[in-house]
């Protein structure tokens, strides 16, 4: 019995500095309304999103379609890069993904990062075999996740993630079997 998993990363937000209450823009609204129009026809049990605002408000018309209730879990917000913003933003990415171990100052590294993540996605597989439940994450986090199921899953698959993207992970029990970008690519890895 398959479990599958669609992750779908956060539609375009407005930045602020408040990592958490950070709204989508007008166009990020546009596109959480593909999100819905893209998984509407499929057959969910449950929808998941991170505590943070741009990733539930990028499941809330879905969740409206389906009828279902967005189940918070906080392990799927982003990973915290550093305690105060970083003033390169593309160098500060890089560093961490070169080192899996490093982390700026009141960050997490992506080991640390990853573990969390993962912690989650068990406990969402242990509790949903053989269902079909849709995570709202963040593009940092939702790779670090995969990158457990699958090495090819890095830094340079992380710099083509669109806004939103969606992919799709089938699991046997936690036994991962595959992934394939929902716009109809072929299997990923």
């Amino acid at each position: 019995m398959n479990t599958t998993i669609y992750f779908v990363r956060h539609a375009h937000s407005i930045y602020t500095p408040d990592e958490e209450g950070r709204p989508l823009s007008d166009k990020g609204f546009c596109d959480a309304k593909k999100v819905a129009s893209m998984l509407e026809n499929r057959e969910l049990h449950s929808i998941i999103s991170s505590p943070y605002k741009r990733a539930q408000q990028t499941v809330e018309k879905l969740a409206e379609i389906k009828s279902l209730t967005i189940n918070v879990i906080e392990d799927f917000k982003e990973r915290r890069l550093a305690e105060e913003a970083v003033e390169h933003f593309d160098s500060a990415i890089k560093a961490v993904w070169k080192d899996e171990l490093f982390a700026y100052e009141g960050g997490e590294s992506n080991l640390e990062a990853q573990r969390r993540g993962v912690l989650a996605m068990e406990n969402v597989l242990e509790h949903n075999r053989g269902k079909n439940i849709v995570i709202a994450t963040h593009g940092n986090l939702m790779v670090l996740i995969m990158k457990h199921y699958h090495n090819q899953f890095d830094y340079d698959f992380w710099k083509q993630l669109t806004m939103p993207d969606i992919y799709q992970l089938t699991f046997q029990g936690n036994q991962y079997v595959e992934a394939k970008r929902v716009s109809g690519a072929d299997v990923l890895f």
